[in-house]
């Protein structure tokens, strides 16, 4: 049986008026198939009474029909306040032991140390899941891992899903990487912004300045969750500094232009600077022999026979 406190939907109150407009009966021979569910409904909510013994329907006075619904709405109300009033009660068993687990527990300094990396993924996500508002994402490691970052972006829609925003800092490598570059500029439409920094930085999260996960091991198979709030504002404060001498990036345009011509054009603008190989391979996060293989390309357009030479002439070039 229907719920007596619901109203009838468009499709019975249509039925009614026209029972009404024929005199307020119905014959149940009469009834259009496709009128049995509004007619069924109508007499559910008290609209229309049935008449046994010539098989018809007769409307009743919507005001007594009123009546009957109004008090079963104030009712119904009343036990919903009522389960409301009791829902702490029920629940207080639940939070009480959830904020007794160990993953809840903090010590006096406001820290509590979580080992292993998938203990440490989870707990990000319960923490962005518990400040959706605004983040902050200090990533160094250059590009980022290509099999985590189909994870990584349902992750982020999750985020701004909820209304959050997320400031990422990646090291100036991260530009020359496909994946990590297509990665950027899928997230950047969902509120991302992300910057990359040629300076080298630790990696740590913050989440709504009220919370922050800091490494506690050099290989980072161990974290720190820091609620103190003067750890925290600190935290915030260096990574606003990071922010500041980072640089930003079209991501979108970098990802249509191609990752591996702007790594060819850097190497040539870093080598015109002086830059040696080492210095250059140490500077964008690539290996000696990558950037070994972009001079070389360089060298054969240029009609370079050395290095010194190669700089020297894209020296002159860029000063034309």
């Amino acid at each position: 049986m229907a719920d007596p406190a619901t109203l009838p939907d468009p499709a019975a109150r249509t039925l009614y008026l026209a029972i009404v407009r024929e005199g307020g009966r119905i014959r149940a021979a009469d009834v259009d198939p496709a009128d049995r569910e509004a007619l069924d409904r109508l007499v559910e909510v008290g609209l229309l009474v049935a008449q046994l013994q010539d098989a018809s329907y007769s409307v009743v006075d919507p005001r007594v029909a009123t009546e009957r619904i109004g008090t079963a709405i104030r009712q119904q109300s009343a036990r919903l306040l009522a389960k409301a009033e009791q829902l702490p009660a029920l629940m207080g068993e639940l939070a009480r032991a959830y904020d007794a687990s160990p993953k809840r527990q903090s010590d006096s300094t406001g820290v509590r140390y979580i080992t292993g990396k998938e203990r440490i993924r989870h707990e990000i996500e319960r923490l962005s899941q518990e400040y959706p508002c605004d983040g902050m994402a200090a990533q160094p490691g250059g590009p980022r891992p290509v099999a985590e970052l189909a994870d990584s972006l349902e992750r982020a829609r999750r985020f701004h899903g909820r209304g959050g925003t997320v400031r990422s800092l990646y090291e100036l490598s991260a530009k020359y990487d496909p994946p990590t570059v297509r990665f950027a500029a899928q997230v950047a439409p969902l509120g991302s912004t992300t910057r990359v920094l040629a300076v080298p930085f630790k990696r740590f999260l913050v989440f709504e300045r009220a919370i922050a996960v800091i490494p506690a091991a050099a290989d980072y198979t161990s974290a720190a969750v820091v609620d103190d709030p003067a750890m925290v504002a600190f935290a915030a404060d260096t990574f606003e500094t990071l922010w500041q001498q980072a640089d930003g990036v079209n991501w979108a345009a970098l990802e249509e232009n191609s990752a591996e011509s702007a790594i060819h054009e850097q190497v040539g603008a870093l080598l015109a600077q002086g830059f040696t190989q080492r210095s250059i391979a140490t500077r964008l996060g690539l290996s000696e022999r990558t950037v070994a293989g972009h001079i070389a390309r360089l060298r054969e357009s240029y009609d370079a026979e050395t290095l010194f030479q190669l700089g020297w002439q894209m020296r002159g070039a860029r000063d034309v």
